[in-house]
């Protein structure tokens, strides 16, 4: 007879886990495992990363979820390894052979597609990618055998470097705007060098102002205790650093965080970052507009109380 399974105490937790995705897992499945650890009541991620691939994952928690659409823009920075002269279904090493080609790839060569790759491109999204074409997935397609049409997308490669090594490998060092596919770079950077090419591994270094160096692994946080776990947890406002920065006295927070719009000698911004006074705390986002503070994502009173609350049970802890 199986044990009955222990019910989990959840609690209210906020703020920004930097995982370092292991190989295998789904985004999905080490978000629920984070928040399995963590005990939190709500939790979401800041955009996916395939089974295949490694590496940032920036997860939310509590209040920071709010704000993790605002993340999805952000440029990442991937760090891939390219098989040359093979073709796959799935353009990773998943997929099956679909053309061997001979490699005769110079140094010239790969200088070469650098430049091409390099700034504004179109790229044709992947068959299997989780993008939907009437609700359903392309994956979804791919694996019925139905090839679907797909409008070609405009993306920025902001910085790539390319390095041989090995005699059929190349190292693809890439970062880049939102919606970019490494899978589809990958293979288009293959083709641009006449043999053709998949990724057998890929990492995510950087998103935004996050790395790799920041992060920790579900092994490590599996290892820790309840408050250890709590102490890798980055504050909400850490979504929105690049943020312009607005701080009102008491009585201003107050309308603010009631939804009413404040006036101020403030410039136009697009993206702010409010705070508080009495007490320090972060309120939410907004904009600017003809010296008006405009209320964007907010947090509530309970959340902002339960942060503070966390932060001095965190000081306090020896």
């Amino acid at each position: 007879m199986n044990a009955p399974r222990t019910r989990v105490q959840r609690r209210p937790v906020h703020g920004v886990l930097l995982l370092d995705k292991p190989l295998g897992l789904s985004s999905n499945q080490a978000l629920q495992k984070a928040k399995w650890l963590l005990r939190a009541e709500k939790a979401g991620h800041t955009g996916t990363l395939d089974p295949l691939a490694t590496g940032v994952l920036p997860l939310c928690f509590g209040a920071a979820t709010k704000f993790s659409q605002l993340h999805l823009d952000a440029d990442k920075t991937y760090e891939a390894t390219a098989r040359l002269g093979v073709r796959t279904a799935t353009g990773d090493a998943e997929g099956e052979v679909i053309a061997e080609r001979p490699v005769q790839v110079t140094a010239d060569d790969l200088a070469r597609v650098e430049a091409r790759f390099t700034g504004p491109i179109r790229q044709v999204p992947p068959m299997h990618s989780a993008l939907k074409k009437d609700g359903k997935a392309l994956y979804e397609y791919a694996r019925e055998g139905v090839e679907v049409e797909r409008a070609p997308r405009d993306v920025v490669i902001h910085a790539l470097r390319l390095e041989r090594t090995g005699d059929a490998e190349v190292r693809i060092v890439a970062t880049v705007s939102k919606g970019t596919y490494i899978r589809t770079l990958g293979e288009d950077i293959g083709e641009a060098l006449g043999c053709g090419a998949h990724l057998r591994a890929l990492r995510r270094t950087a998103t935004g102002g996050f790395v790799e160096a920041q992060c920790v692994t579900l092994e490590a946080l599996e290892a820790m205790d309840e408050d250890e776990r709590l102490a890798r947890l980055l504050p909400a406002e850490s979504l929105v650093d690049g943020h312009s920065r607005v701080t009102l006295g008491t009585e201003d927070a107050a309308r603010f965080l009631s939804g009413l719009r404040r006036r101020g000698d403030w410039a136009d911004a697009a993206q702010v970052a409010v705070f508080g006074t009495a007490p320090p705390a972060f309120l939410g986002t907004a904009h600017v507009t003809a010296n008006e503070l405009i209320p964007g994502r907010l947090l509530n009173p309970i959340e902002i109380q339960q942060i503070l609350l966390n932060a001095q049970q965190t000081e306090a802890t020896p």
